[in-house]
């Protein structure tokens, strides 16, 4: 687990550090040498990453056991029945924030990266063909397993994930991101009460999805 970025205390994701450090570097250069078209343009870069890889402080909800909160931020393209599985699929525009965070707490059991193609990821198509990131997590007082997939779409080119096999995470805390435009699924039992409904639009950490009564059901349970 990479605890530097998973608790992050800077308002940027830490990956961009280095990007907006050197945007800061070139626009002062720039400025220094009377080149003002430079020093906008470094500028609007800097400004365009900084917005982009913006990491706010979250609080999560604690209140409710057995809540399932949103993996990303973004809209609900749907919400679908598959087998023995529930899938909500979230967009994330350009405009979303794009840290990704643990929708249960538990243990990461698996982590899995599958090269592919880079449709929009608004499309069907993406969640089958698009390169992925899939990550196994088993929920406290549960056997059953929640699976979260990290989908790149037609600008993303990088999938980063921050958790490793055999993580103990926690719900609401940070596991990775996607860079600019992506898609999140999250696969979740079918005994799982589910709040959202496609077009709502959630926020990662904060908005509950639903509610796993499996767990609660569970004896020994504890909140979220």
């Amino acid at each position: 687990m990479k605890e530097k970025h998973i608790n992050n205390r800077f308002p940027i994701a830490r990956v961009a550090i280095p990007f907006v450090l050197a945007g800061i570097l070139l626009s002062i250069i720039s400025l220094s040498l009377g080149r003002k078209e430079l020093f906008f343009l470094f500028s609007l870069l800097t400004s365009f990453i900084a917005f982009f890889f913006r990491d706010p402080n979250r609080i999560s909800p604690i209140s409710s056991e057995g809540a399932i909160l949103s993996p990303a931020d973004g809209k609900i393209l749907e919400v679908k029945d598959v087998g023995d599985k529930i899938k909500i699929s979230i967009f994330m525009s350009l405009l979303d924030v794009h840290v990704n965070r643990i929708p249960v707490s538990g243990e990461i059991k698996e982590v899995k990266h599958t090269a592919g193609k880079f449709f929009r990821a608004n499309l069907d198509k993406a969640s089958e063909q698009n390169e992925r990131n899939m990550i196994l997590l088993k929920p406290k007082n549960s056997s059953d397993p929640f699976v979260i997939i990290q989908i790149a779409g037609i600008l993303a080119r990088r999938i980063i994930c921050w958790v490793r096999e055999g993580d103990q995470v926690v719900a609401g805390q940070r596991f990775g991101l996607i860079c600019f435009g992506s898609r999140v699924e999250l696969f979740v039992n079918k005994e799982c009460k589910i709040l959202v409904t496609p077009g709502q639009k959630v926020k990662a950490g904060v908005s509950v999805l639903g509610y796993s009564y499996r767990q609660l059901l569970l004896p020994n349970r504890r909140s979220l």
